[in-house]
């Protein structure tokens, strides 16, 4: 079964050859105009079909949120009421090994596809950071910070024997060390009030109007992927996300005039996906109207 994917003059013109009517691999949505992919894929098998279209890389920027291999029937809470970490079974761990060398593996495909001075955003809790930032220091990548994302309101700690959880880091990286990394560096001051952007970020978690279409159990702040977005791309630049979920940095990329490409395996995320995509792509084109009758 074949499914064509954009054959505009974009960097997405190939055709996806699917193994079995059970491997999706296909384009779901596209906004050729705009520059807005979503696929429902496998992201290493799309990366590495990219690659082969374009050996020297094409991405700006990636931002990931790889599953943090946390659904190992522990309790937390949500809403008021205890319940069982159990986001999936793409969350659960396969022990250590396997999962460094899951994560190794996708990474590398990260750093082949960006572009040469592309930068890479990955997001973790301690289940999983460590090993990204071990394998990014094995891949040859230029670790250039370490954030902090503070969680002003997070879940109370149900068994009372562990610190709350209340932060998760986002590890930035360049392609390698030869890599001229972007970076707002004003841009960022101005946000900051006139000072110097720190490596802590307090952010709420994501508001109700933000899962307006559904919810995804790992589901980042649009506030926190503008962040991002702003301080390491430029209008225009073609952003990635490989674990897209609920498609957040999707609709910050097209809030903030950038292309984006987005991979998710899972058929009810796709869904959310699609249906957040096209509000932001509205609430763009509503924006650009009342902009021009001012």
């Amino acid at each position: 079964m074949k499914y064509d994917t954009p054959n505009l003059e974009s960097p997405f013109s190939f055709t996806v050859m699917d193994a079995s009517e059970h491997s999706p691999n296909k384009c779901v949505f596209r906004d050729d105009e705009i520059g807005v992919w979503l696929y429902h894929a496998n992201c290493m098998e799309i990366m590495d079909m990219i690659l082969n279209k374009h050996p020297d890389g094409i991405f700006d920027m990636i931002f990931a949120d790889p599953p943090y291999f946390l659904s190992n029937g522990g309790i937390t809470c949500q809403a008021g009421r205890m319940v069982r970490v159990d986001k999936g079974r793409w969350d659960k761990s396969k022990g250590p090994e396997m999962n460094h060398e899951f994560n190794a593996a996708w990474l590398s495909r990260c750093q082949k596809v960006l572009k040469p001075n592309g930068t890479l955003w990955v997001s973790g809790t301690h289940h999983i950071i460590h090993s990204v930032g071990h394998a990014m220091q094995q891949l040859g990548m230029k670790l250039l910070n370490g954030i902090i994302w503070e969680k002003p309101n997070p879940p109370p700690n149900l068994s009372c024997r562990y610190f709350t959880h209340s932060t998760e880091t986002i590890l930035w990286a360049a392609k390698n060390e030869k890599s001229k990394h972007y970076f707002n560096y004003e841009k960022m001051k101005k946000i900051n009030h006139g000072k110097q952007m720190k490596s802590v970020w307090p952010m709420t978690a994501p508001n109700k109007r933000e899962k307006t279409f559904g919810k995804h159990p790992t589901q980042k702040p649009v506030s926190l992927l503008n962040r991002i977005i702003l301080a390491s791309t430029r209008k225009n630049d073609l952003v990635l996300d490989p674990f897209a979920g609920s498609s957040t940095t999707g609709v910050s990329a097209i809030g903030l005039g950038r292309r984006f490409v987005g991979c998710e395996l899972e058929d009810e995320f796709v869904a959310l996906s699609e249906k957040r995509l096209r509000g932001a792509i509205a609430d763009r084109a509503f924006n650009l109207t009342f902009e021009k009758e001012l």
